[in-house]
């Protein structure tokens, strides 16, 4: 009889035990900065394992939403927010400029894995110096990346402008939209794409949608495809199916129009005096005609009459859910123009101007000021109830899903 009551207590101790360490082992990880969600979630299948599991034998657009499915399932919090992310690699490795991609990337995507990272000229020294670096960078994360850059031709030509990356320099697209020939527009997103998609670029942050309202415009100017909406329409509609078709996701920008401001939100606060009425019949139409696009980002200038609130575009629910998703029906990734920029770090906290830019409809945030800062904000707006982890997976399940729509997932 003791022999039996001795064995019941060793078997109470063990079970005892084994539950001390799961306690240890959860609340370790809450205080080392992360949360019970991410101590959890390490003992979770990896992303590789989720993916082998998977059926093959799904059809294509169910197996696309089914694997985005299991795959956020199997997410904690903390990464859901990274996804989000989309920054400069220095932002990551604080290295001043990164022109290769080694170990203290590798451990900076690990401990920071984020949704896409954008090069600029500063990254280039030569096509396989390039090439090398960003497909090493792509070999780290667990979840591929975006990997973007600013391509539109004319001024901003990062690669273009290198006569080292053996790409072509395309013209200011003002010079493409006066040929009044649509199908220029189309060659220039067709050879951008079969300059960029050798390098490992999968995103180019083109075309400009803006329609010039005012020609003193300084932060657009011949980078709009013109001042007539209609001709500005066929033109980047035609840009983002070269760019795409060529399997380079186009980015249009910079809604809700940024032709008719005074000021480059690049420096401070820029406004525009445009009405609703008067967007819908100009600005608003590029963005219509194509509409498909994979991204549109989203400018930092102040509508002060067509909106009750005067904030950023940005941040504002009623540009982004109310205009940009509902009345016009976009249903691709919705990104910021850059977070580093005056009329954001003049005026607004970087982690609130996140908070409130993704509570309005934002799903990637693109070069906050500092990345841990900006993705704690958003966490602790999560477990506060300012934000909801739904709004969080409604942006995650699309970037997701065209990462597995574009073979970015499963990885090659």
């Amino acid at each position: 009889m003791q022999k039996k009551k001795t064995s019941r207590v060793v078997k109470v101790i063990g079970i005892l035990a084994l539950v001390l360490v799961e306690f240890v082992a959860l609340y370790s990880g809450y205080l080392t900065g992360g949360s019970y969600a991410d101590a959890a979630y390490k003992k979770k299948n990896s992303i590789a394992e989720i993916i082998k599991a998977f059926p093959e034998d799904n059809e294509k657009p169910e197996k696309e939403a089914d694997l985005a499915e299991e795959i956020l399932s199997g997410m904690s919090l903390s990464e859901k927010v990274y996804q989000m992310m989309f920054v400069t690699p220095e932002a990551i490795t604080g290295i001043g400029t990164a022109v290769q991609a080694g170990e203290t990337t590798k451990k900076a995507i690990q401990k920071h894995p984020v949704g896409g990272i954008i090069y600029f000229s500063k990254n280039f020294e030569s096509r396989e110096q390039t090439k090398t670096m960003i497909a090493n960078t792509q070999s780290y994360s667990e979840i591929p990346l975006f990997i973007s850059v600013d391509e539109e031709g004319g001024v901003v030509a990062r690669l273009g402008s290198n006569k080292n990356m053996g790409t072509t320099k395309q013209p200011p697209m003002r010079t493409i939209g006066n040929t009044g020939n649509p199908e220029k527009a189309y060659e220039v997103g067709a050879n951008l794409a079969k300059d960029l998609k050798p390098l490992g670029f999968n995103v180019d942050f083109a075309p400009v949608a803006d329609v010039i309202v005012n020609e003193k415009n300084t932060e657009i100017g011949n980078r709009s495809f013109g001042t007539d909406p209609v001709l500005v329409s066929e033109m980047v509609k035609n840009a983002v199916k070269g760019l795409e078709n060529n399997d380079v996701s186009a980015t249009l920008k910079h809604f809700p129009g940024h032709g008719s401001t005074y000021v480059d939100s690049h420096t401070g606060y820029s406004a525009s005096s445009r009405t609703l009425e008067e967007l819908r019949s100009c600005e608003f139409l590029p963005f219509k005609a194509a509409i498909d696009a994979d991204f549109i980002m989203v400018s930092h200038m102040t509508l002060v009459n067509a909106t009750e609130e005067k904030v950023p575009s940005s941040l504002s629910k009623e540009v982004i859910t109310d205009m940009l998703k509902d009345e016009l029906g976009y249903e691709g990734i919705i990104i910021t123009d850059a977070f580093n920029m005056g009329a954001i770090t003049k005026q607004h906290i970087q982690g609130e101007a996140a908070v409130k830019a993704v509570n309005a409809g934002v799903d990637m945030i693109l070069m906050p000021t500092d990345l841990v800062t900006t993705h704690s904000a958003l966490v602790k707006a999560v477990e506060s109830g300012e934000l909801t982890e739904e709004r969080i997976d409604e942006s995650v399940r699309k970037i997701l899903r065209l990462k597995i729509k574009k073979g970015l997932l499963p990885p090659q």
